[in-house]
């Protein structure tokens, strides 16, 4: 094997919100700058702005745009690999509730001849007691109730509540109108955009700038799915969490001592709920991990993941 290939962990980007806060480093020991309200971990990213740069071995310091570039198909198991990587992955600190809001479809891009699709979901790592999301419309709400609902600031009587505990999976698809509610930690994986249509946000002003933040309620009303409700929305707590066309997920759980067999044939990217260990090949330590990390597993990788505390984690396929 290349000893340029082996399973790569990333330095995280951090992303300052409104409604963020500091759990990421009570909870993932994350090193978040002073003083800052911090929502979002980026875990994994390759976007025009926001690009992962690799935090181990031999590669250390290259983007993992540049690292595919170089090592293409040994990554990603694919000839001719179209960038950027298909896969957006965060860690979410929900200390206030987040706007109501919609990502757009392929189809509804392609309409409006902008933005780019993104499908997510959302695994609940930790939530405060009562913690809710809002997760797609109730049945049987039209397009005009809805608008009308946007205008007079009262959309939440159309939103889809429910309550949420730890070790959950929800699916989203893009075109769910939806909203994480306050007191929720979340693993949050989605296809590689940041177009996010903002339809309501509940009428929050930023203490910095005095200024509501900017809404897209044209755009979000054409995105949303009004022929679909949350009630068709899957909820999954173990093995198989999430089977769609962009990503698969899977949830698994080890105890210390225990070892996972990692064979070649797909790229994988492997999410730590708890615990730690290390991925090893030909018997040495390629990477340690530990809960909030997310390893990269190359298609061209063999190796073993072995566990030295009680460990969960999520592993994502595409």
């Amino acid at each position: 094997m290349d000893t340029d290939i082996y399973a790569y962990a990333f330095e995280p980007i951090f992303k300052e919100r409104i409604w963020g806060g500091r759990n990421l480093e009570r909870f993932f020991a994350k090193r978040l700058p002073a003083d800052v309200k911090i929502g979002e971990s980026w875990e994994l990213a390759d976007l025009p702005e926001d690009k992962s740069c690799i935090a181990n071995g031999p590669l250390a310091g290259m983007t993992l745009a540049e690292a595919i570039e170089r090592y293409g198909a040994a990554i990603t198991g694919k000839t001719g690999y179209d960038p950027p990587f298909p896969l957006l992955i965060k860690l979410l600190d929900a200390n206030d509730v987040l706007s109501v809001q919609v990502h757009p479809d392929a189809e509804t891009c392609k309409r409006m001849q902008r933005g780019a699709p993104k499908t997510e979901c959302w695994y609940i790592i930790a939530a405060e007691p009562g913690a809710i999301i809002y997760k797609g419309l109730i049945a049987g709400t039209t397009r005009k109730a809805f608008a009308a609902a946007v205008r007079d600031g009262t959309c939440e009587r159309y939103l889809n509540k429910v309550a949420v505990r730890p070790g959950e999976c929800h699916f989203l698809p893009a075109g769910t109108c939806h909203a994480i509610g306050a007191g929720l930690l979340i693993a949050e994986i989605q296809q590689p955009s940041d177009t996010t249509y903002r339809v309501f946000d509940w009428n929050r002003v930023d203490s910095t700038t005095g200024q509501g933040r900017e809404l897209h309620i044209d755009a979000a009303m054409e995105s949303i799915h009004f022929d679909s409700s949350g009630d068709d929305l899957s909820v999954r707590t173990m093995g198989r969490l999430v089977s769609a066309e962009a990503f698969t997920i899977d949830k698994g759980h080890q105890m210390p001592g225990c070892e996972v067999l990692l064979s070649p044939g797909k790229m994988k990217v492997v999410i730590f709920i708890t615990g730690a260990g290390h991925m090893a090949a030909n018997e040495t330590v390629q990477v340690e991990f530990r809960k909030g990390d997310a390893v990269l597993v190359p298609a061209s990788f063999a190796g073993v993941m072995s566990f030295s505390q009680d460990s969960e984690y999520l592993t994502v396929t595409v």
